[in-house]
């Protein structure tokens, strides 16, 4: 794990706190939230349009959940909020089995709130992948957080970094596997990237049993309506 720090740093990604800082902070982490658009994509949309996703990034969020797991000896739990409805999203979701999706959501503190009480987590316990100022309310909160690089907003950047709001810049834009270099990181910090990959690749036996826990996930989809967030 000692040079983990330098692979990161040599693409052009920044360590807001030390290495060490966190992998203290990864420690106390069960779940795993991603903001969608501008994260796992450029953040372009068609009118009325859904916005798309990498099957790079996808894989990354699989290794990540397999990593906590060996770990673990428990699944993650892992989120979508999105201030927009996003198809893709929601077919993302069903797909890699992810336990929830919030969309339209636009103070998304009101989310995760929600999915703290209702999984009955402490904010410190959540880690959070995101890029942009709606995404500042959970940044704020929760316990680990990794900034989406956009090179177009160097103010937001050195804001996020002035007020304690991100841990981890990415070297990646989004759209540009910035996830995958998120979830690559934080899967080498958990001390066991060769392990992950090696049980992957011969389909062991560790791996097969992750994957039947996985499928028995049922993903939840959640908005806000007038009495508050509701199930769809």
């Amino acid at each position: 794990m000692d040079n983990i720090g330098q692979l990161y740093t040599s693409l052009g990604a920044e360590f807001v706190i030390s290495q060490e800082q966190l992998h203290a902070k990864l420690k106390g982490i069960k779940a795993f939230v991603f903001d969608w658009d501008g994260v796992f994509n450029n953040g372009d949309k068609p009118a009325r349009g859904s916005s798309h996703f990498s099957e790079v990034d996808s894989m990354g969020t699989n290794l990540l959940r397999f990593s906590h797991y060996l770990h673990h000896g428990e699944l993650p739990l892992t989120a979508i909020i999105s201030g927009e409805k996003n198809e893709t999203a929601f077919y993302f979701c069903e797909r890699e089995c992810f336990h929830y999706s919030f969309f339209k959501i636009s103070n998304k503190a009101e989310a995760l709130q929600f999915l703290c009480e209702k999984e009955k987590l402490q904010p410190a316990q959540v880690a959070y992948v995101f890029d942009d100022v709606l995404d500042l309310p959970i940044a704020e909160r929760c316990g680990l957080r990794i900034l989406v690089n956009q090179k177009a907003n160097p103010q937001f950047k050195a804001y996020c970094k002035e007020k304690g709001l991100a841990d981890y810049i990415t070297a990646h834009a989004g759209g540009q596997f910035a996830v995958r270099e998120a979830t690559e990181l934080l899967t080498g910090l958990n001390g066991n990237f060769n392990q992950v990959i090696t049980h992957r690749k011969d389909f062991s036996s560790a791996y097969v049993e992750y994957i039947a826990q996985r499928r028995e996930i049922k993903p939840e989809f959640y908005t806000l309506k007038e009495n508050g967030i509701e199930k769809t």
